[in-house]
């Protein structure tokens, strides 16, 4: 039994006044007044406390603009497009002149049963974000996995501004090597100039870093042959650490969401068709949060570029061990090319010592310090015979 019935049933029964019975119960006598006024007109209902709830609340968002917030995040969510509460909210004042408070929409989200719970994610704020200071400063590249829809398994290879997240080069292939990669980076500098750094994993398509402290490899791969002779710093990711090149990463994630949103690409062309519209979208008419909500396009466009130091280009002589194989030759790759240097039959199981710089190369008997060959590296030719 509820105070309010106890003091009601004190009044009537035993003809307490209201005083009495707001000094017996502990509470105001103004309140057992309205008690009794209440169990007057309402009955049992007086036993029930009231709500709190006001009963206007002009500040509250109007349900049209609610049911706008659920159509703009289904559209978004069906062409593939971030539907987060920061989009919604650019979309309602760009699109319907609503200005609405992010954490209002995400709220709104949540009671339309839109929110998935990630507890376990990690929060934006633990994350250490850094940002070229100019268009060409540092492009970051990588390279992602689709599938097509006849089952065949693609790669796309991207090229993307780290200042302004503009996505210079997208593209399919089959499978990306080393060939294709210096191909779409002296492609992409063709047509926005050379950036001052490149960033990337290391993957063998981008350095032979690793390999070469695994197998004691002194050659440089295509890419890193090129950007030694541009001047151009190479920079590569921590193992183990993919968010140093998050941003392409990202870049890679929001353009599969879309793709996977279209109809199915059963060839190469195909989807290189949906990888072209995809880009035009992202660089010239989706908003970047982290940019301002500007776009891309006008973000790279807004300061000049950087350019390669020349003070970076790679004049560092290399040494190299080998032996003369069978046929009196050694192998030797250069820029991802692969030569071979006539060095003699005589030779043949003789250690050497190959002393590179840039394309002047002697070879030195290992044992007697004799030198066996001088000659410069022609690029054009596959083998480099005696002289």
């Amino acid at each position: 039994m509820n105070k309010a019935r106890l003091i009601i049933t004190a009044i009537n029964v035993e003809q307490l006044t209201q005083d009495e019975a707001a000094r017996r119960y502990g509470v105001s006598q103004s309140w057992v007044s309205k008690l009794l006024t209440r169990y007057k007109h309402e009955g049992e209902a007086a036993f029930t406390p009231k709500t709190r709830r006001p009963h206007t609340t002009p500040t509250a968002t109007p349900q049209s603009t609610i049911d706008l917030i659920r159509e703009i995040r289904a559209t978004l969510e069906t062409a593939g497009h971030d539907a987060g509460a920061h989009t919604i909210a650019w979309h309602l004042e760009t699109h319907h002149n609503i200005r609405i408070n992010p954490a209002t929409i995400w709220r709104h989200l949540k009671r339309l049963g839109a929110i998935t719970p990630q507890p376990q994610k990690r929060p934006r704020s633990s994350y250490i974000r850094f940002q070229a200071d100019l268009p060409n400063e540092t492009w970051q590249s990588d390279f992602t996995h689709f599938r097509l829809a006849t089952g065949v398994d693609t790669e796309i290879i991207t090229w993307i501004d780290d200042h302004s997240r503009f996505a210079l080069h997208v593209s399919a292939h089959h499978r990306i090597t080393a060939k294709i990669v210096l191909a779409t980076f002296q492609e992409t500098t063709q047509k926005h100039g050379e950036p001052a750094s490149t960033l990337t994993d290391n993957g063998m398509v981008f350095t032979t870093k690793l390999a070469a402290g695994r197998r004691g490899l002194n050659s440089l791969n295509a890419l890193e042959a090129h950007l030694a002779t541009q001047g151009i710093k190479q920079k590569n990711s921590t193992p183990g650490h993919p968010t140093t090149c998050g941003k392409v990463e990202r870049f890679q994630q929001t353009m599969k969401k879309w793709l996977r949103q279209q109809t199915p690409a059963h060839t190469l062309e195909e989807l290189q068709h949906l990888i072209n519209t995809f880009v035009t979208d992202y660089n010239h008419h989706r908003p970047h949060r982290s940019l301002g909500r500007r776009t891309p396009a006008g973000a790279y466009e807004a300061l000049s570029k950087a350019k390669p130091d020349p003070t970076q280009l790679n004049t560092e002589p290399r040494v190299r061990y080998d032996k003369v194989d069978e046929n009196g030759s050694i192998s030797f790759r250069q820029a991802g090319k692969m030569h071979h240097i006539g060095i003699g039959r005589p030779y043949k199981n003789t250690r050497v010592i190959l002393l590179v710089d840039g394309l002047e190369i002697r070879v030195v008997d290992k044992k007697t310090g004799e030198l066996i060959r001088e000659l410069t590296l022609d690029t054009s030719r596959d083998y480099q015979p005696q002289k």
